[in-house]
């Protein structure tokens, strides 16, 4: 069965920092480039940021650059987002997709950046 399992997320102060992860089985991972989206209520899901499976290129909305980094391990399975320097407009549910000879998508985990 494929899982894509999204953790990390919570409520965090404006300025502070939070790490995403999303775990998955039941696909060969290493032949997939893996991504994070974003959906804030009342508007559409949104590209946050993308990696490669084949060179590790890496691309960010340009509202996120310089703040967040995509990465994943292929020995676990995983991708990550390390979010510094969160805004409030950064709230939002954030979801991993993976894509490759099939597209999978996560459920999401809750991003709330308030003081």
């Amino acid at each position: 069965q494929v899982r894509l399992v999204e953790s990390g997320g919570g409520l965090v102060q404006p300025g502070g920092s939070l790490r995403l992860s999303c775990a998955t089985s039941g696909f060969t991972f290493i032949t997939y480039g893996m991504s994070w989206y974003r959906q804030a209520p009342g508007k559409e899901r949104e590209l946050v940021a993308s990696i490669t499976n084949v060179g590790q290129r890496t691309n960010y909305a340009d509202s996120v650059k310089g703040r967040f980094t995509i990465s994943k391990d292929n020995a676990k399975s995983t991708a990550y987002l390390q979010m510094n320097s969160l805004k409030r407009e950064d709230t939002a549910m954030y979801y991993c997709k993976a894509a490759g000879p099939w597209i999978y998508w996560g459920q999401g985990t809750q991003v709330t950046v308030s003081s």
